[in-house]
């Protein structure tokens, strides 16, 4: 027993001086920003500007603009203004996980949506 209870108390000093990411969500709240993916092998480059409660993105030559809902200092909800379909009606859900220097990595999906993605957005100003 005396064992086991050395070994818990190892553990747990092991995993608490273990460096948490660092996450300055705030520092990415608004401002200019260039998000890369690749779909079907080929690299897509999204653009966009993020006010308080606003989100104007370029993609493939298109513009769009959705409403920003911050959840929390992390994590944002954006809606599409004027959804085309019904695939652009679905609101995506975003939650920066990590961030460093002038970049975050963020999960996201359509809300209610259990698989996650990741991606790393980089402020461009």
């Amino acid at each position: 027993m005396k064992k086991i209870t050395s070994l818990f108390l190892v553990l747990l000093t092991v995993s608490a001086c273990q460096k948490m990411p660092e996450c300055n969500c705030t520092d990415f709240k608004t401002g200019t920003f260039e998000f890369v993916q690749t779909i079907n092998g080929k690299q897509d480059t999204t653009r966009f500007v993020r006010t308080a409660d606003e989100q104007i993105e370029t993609y493939q030559g298109r513009t769009d603009t959705a409403n920003v809902r911050w959840v929390n200092d992390c994590e944002l909800i954006i809606q599409k203004k004027n959804p085309r379909n019904r695939e652009e009606k679905k609101a995506i859900s975003m939650k920066i996980v990590e961030t460093k220097d002038n970049q975050y990595i963020m999960e996201y999906s359509f809300v209610g949506d259990v698989n996650k993605q990741l991606g790393t957005v980089t402020k461009n100003d």
